[in-house]
């Protein structure tokens, strides 16, 4: 199930997706390599591990096309454009239908931070979280209300507390 040159083939599609803007494609790469980590140490299945890692290469792609239909990058928009590029990118490979569908619903949900079922949701919201706490210069009351309305697993709340809150 896992397949590790699909991951490596995505990886390069949206690098080629995102041709010029080196910031996007950093921001997705962070938030690729967190939720793999994430992923592994709170031992998702292999299935849940594949998802969630798909979801995380491809989690902003609808930013593109919301900046040029609405003039705005807002989350809302990116959960509304984003499922069906990821959809069509995702047609490429050899993946079952189960995970493509789940995948294009977490890109259609990562700013959604209420009603969050699986742990492949709660941990590509925590890793996005991760990655935007230093891109956007949270404040650090901001970054404790994430920590306490939206870090859910262990792992996530280690890594936010050691590398935002300074807690030992």
């Amino acid at each position: 199930m896992y397949n590790k040159d699909i991951i490596a083939a995505l990886i390069d599609k949206m690098i080629e997706y995102e041709t010029g803007k080196p910031d996007k494609t950093g921001h997705f790469l962070k938030v690729y390599g967190f939720a793999q980590t994430i992923g592994l140490l709170e031992k998702l299945t292999e299935e849940e591990q594949f998802t969630l890692e798909l979801a995380a290469i491809v989690h902003d792609i609808g930013i593109n096309p919301s900046i040029e239909k609405y003039k705005s990058s807002a989350g809302k928009y990116q959960e509304t454009e984003g499922p069906p590029i990821a959809e069509k990118m995702l047609e490429e490979f050899d993946i079952s239908h189960k995970i493509k569908e789940r995948v294009c619903f977490l890109v259609g949900h990562h700013h959604t931070y209420s009603g969050v079922e699986g742990v492949d949701w709660q941990i590509l919201l925590e890793a996005d979280f991760l990655v935007n706490m230093l891109e956007e210069n949270m404040s650090e009351n901001a970054i404790k209300f994430a920590y306490d309305k939206v870090f859910k697993t262990p792992t996530g709340r280690k890594f936010c507390e050691k590398l935002y809150l300074n807690k030992d």
